[in-house]
């Protein structure tokens, strides 16, 4: 018998959101993890807003807000408008964001309002940490062998969008500046007067860019560390050792695998004065030659550090691909390490959950 082709909703229903999700689906370990770290940051997510007692209407829950943020990096959401209407009838995004079906989802300007606010008390910050310290207690983390790299990030301008400091063109159209010299000497931004002009190799435009630095270990290939900095010509080396001052045991000799461009003098003596074995890739043609020698490259470790450090390639594939940050779509510094960090954490938790190390707790 042919079925009726009707449509009458029910008044009440007893279904969850939870029947919906597959006990099988991907996000299932990666929520119950994140809200585990969520709770744990209960006191830090508190002091982000006024006590109780001084009134006023209750805001959005942060959790509910890196939840989401979460979502948009992992689901290649382009905009927090669309993250917001994926939100409204995706029951899968209403799920692990944390609001029922009758819940009203928020208008997506809540983000650009509270952004800097989780930028001031660094709660992505933390977020991708907890990825870290899970990582570690896990035996997942070698904890003595490195990896480090960075890439460009496109700012959210273009090279229209570059002027003169001095303001002396600011009523030339944009258009008419062929021929014209441009550095950031004597050029800056229009659109985000942080971003820097950067070229990827010679060959390539020079775009107002920054730039992300990642410290990855060996093991697994999970990140460790992340930064974004403005672009410039020592800036991945200055970071680099930043980040392995952190990573540096006083009693440990740790290694770092890097490309060419860290194949520099200076930066060689910082990783030795930190007790840090420098597995770096020769650069023969460099004027004075290369600062490794074959005292470094003679250890066994030397080739399997060059072998594991190409898995930063991976992170940086995903980040681009999956994620947002071939161009992010905000302007400042803070808010582009931000988002670097949040891709980060992402990355990290889908590394984690094919690792087999996630599991649901619980229902």
């Amino acid at each position: 018998m042919r079925g009726a082709d009707g449509y009458n909703e029910s008044l009440f229903t007893t279904v969850r959101l939870e029947d919906f999700v597959p006990a099988s689906h991907p996000l299932r370990p990666i929520r119950t993890w994140v809200n585990e770290a969520l709770s744990a940051m209960d006191v830090q997510l508190s002091s982000m807003y006024e006590d109780d007692i001084k009134g006023g209407r209750p805001s959005i829950a942060p959790e509910k807000l890196m939840r989401a943020m979460l979502l948009q990096v992992l689901y290649s959401v382009r905009s927090e408008r669309q993250l917001v209407e994926q939100i409204h009838y995706n029951l899968l995004f209403r799920w692990f964001v944390g609001l029922s079906i009758e819940d009203t989802v928020w208008n997506h300007s809540v983000f650009s309002k509270n952004r800097d606010r989780l930028i001031e008390h660094d709660a992505v910050t933390q977020l991708f940490n907890a990825t870290v310290e899970m990582a570690d207690k896990r035996g997942l983390l070698s904890g003595e062998h490195f990896s480090v790299d960075g890439t460009l990030i496109q700012a959210w301008a273009s090279h229209k969008s570059m002027r003169r400091k001095d303001g002396s063109d600011d009523h030339r159209p944009p258009e008419d500046w062929k021929g014209e010299p441009r550095s950031n000497d004597t050029h800056e931004s229009a659109s985000d007067p942080e971003s820097r002009l950067y070229r990827k190799s010679n060959a390539a435009p020079a775009l107002p860019s920054y730039l992300g630095h990642v410290l990855t270990d060996n093991r697994h290939g999970l990140v460790v560390n992340v930064r974004a900095s403005q672009s410039g010509g020592k800036a991945e080396r200055d970071i680099a050792a930043a980040m392995l001052a952190d990573a540096a045991k006083p009693d440990t000799d740790i290694t770092i695998g890097a490309d060419k461009a860290y194949d520099t003098r200076d930066f060689v003596q910082a990783c030795q004065a930190m007790k840090v074995i420098p597995h770096v890739a020769q650069n023969t043609r460099r004027l004075g030659g290369s600062a490794i020698d074959e005292t470094i490259t003679g250890q066994p470790g030397y080739a399997i550090s060059q072998t594991k450090r190409k898995r930063i390639e991976q992170c940086f594939g995903w980040g681009k691909s999956i994620g947002p940050i071939r161009q992010v779509m905000v302007r400042g510094l803070d808010k582009v390490d931000q988002r670097l960090t949040l891709t980060r954490a992402a990355y990290n938790l889908t590394r984690l959950r094919s690792l087999g190390q996630l599991r649901p707790q619980g229902g």
